[in-house]
């Protein structure tokens, strides 16, 4: 398959749609080789990877179309200047309130269970999530959150929504066997990018509505 989801093209960048179940860049094994980079290279010979999603994520991916845009979007990402937020539905029914809460909670590879990561408060990164209700859904005994991560760090939203009791329906990594079942994807969706474009600073935002309710 070479289907891609084009929300913006200029010369410079690209954003792309990225459907749950797709790798952002090519895994070990033949079977790993399919993947967004790959997809939008077979189009755009310069695209260059910016940054990822898990694979089970579905949402929005920045891609730079030369090495100076990629640096410069690199840096954006690092130093915070790029507004990132998530639509994500997790189990059970978390407190409404009118301000954004936080989950500030140190994160670090698990080693013995590789790819996992786990909170550690002693040897972690630092990490911040903010999260705020955007519904609540009694009837399935589920939240619908907005997330907006203040790092970005490996499995951070999944860790930390875990951390607070409310893992996302549908992981596979960190949800128990009930959590698992009760989606058929990791219900985390990358839904607004929000930047200054490096070429001229114009402010861009684009959006995409989470392909779950």
């Amino acid at each position: 398959m070479t289907d891609l989801a084009v929300i913006h093209e200029d010369a410079d960048l690209l954003v792309l749609d990225k459907p749950a179940g797709l790798l952002c860049v090519p895994g070990r094994g033949d079977d790993k080789q399919d993947c967004l980079s790959a997809r939008a290279q077979a189009r755009w010979p310069d695209a260059l990877v910016v940054h990822r999603l898990d694979m089970a994520t579905s949402g929005l991916v920045l891609m730079a179309r030369s090495p100076a845009m990629q640096r410069a979007m690199g840096d954006a990402f690092a130093t915070r200047r790029v507004h990132k937020r998530y639509d994500a539905i997790v189990d059970g029914l978390m407190p409404l309130a009118a301000d954004w809460s936080l989950i500030d909670a140190p994160l670090m590879a698990d080693w013995p269970r590789r790819p996992l990561q786990k909170i550690d408060v002693v040897h972690g990164k630092p990490s911040q999530t903010r999260w705020r209700v955007k519904r609540l859904l009694p009837e399935r005994d589920a939240t619908h959150l907005w997330l907006e991560p203040q790092t970005g760090r490996s499995h951070q939203l999944r860790v930390h929504l875990l951390s607070i009791g409310h893992p996302i329906l549908g992981d596979a990594l960190y949800g128990s066997d009930t959590v698992r079942q009760r989606a058929g994807r990791l219900l985390l969706h990358a839904s607004v990018l929000e930047f200054a474009h490096p070429g001229d600073g114009r402010v861009l935002r684009f959006e995409s509505a989470p392909p779950f309710s």
